[in-house]
């Protein structure tokens, strides 16, 4: 592994390398959600930051889906859609956050015994 990989850390590129290892990962079932977790929490630097960037693409689409029902002039059919797809996203997205906790969790760690 690259050891400069991990110099740029942070909600945003921790939520980059999710969604893109998300993407090439999707055709394992848990494990590849999981893998993209453990790798964005320790691009995240901690596990608080590994959970927030987990959840940002669901917000996202959420987000997206609020506003196109805006756009058609059906805003509370938009707030109902988006809400619903947050959750289906969020419960899909149990093993990107477990492996985000993981990953924040070792990433504590190594700084930890880095600094000591």
């Amino acid at each position: 592994m690259a050891r400069g990989m991990f110099n740029n850390r942070g909600i945003l590129p921790a939520a980059l390398w999710m969604v893109g290892l998300s993407f090439v990962l999707g055709w394992l079932p848990f494990i590849g959600p999981a893998i993209a977790g453990i790798v964005g929490g320790l691009q995240a630097g901690g596990v608080g930051t590994a959970i927030v960037a987990a959840l940002i693409p669901a917000v996202l689409v959420a987000v997206l889906a609020w506003l196109f029902g805006i756009v058609l002039d059906l805003a509370i059919v938009g707030a109902l859609l988006g809400a619903g797809i947050f959750m289906v996203l969020v419960i899909g997205a149990l093993p990107l956050l477990a492996g985000a906790w993981l990953g924040g969790t070792l990433s504590e760690r190594r700084t930890r015994s880095r600094n000591a």
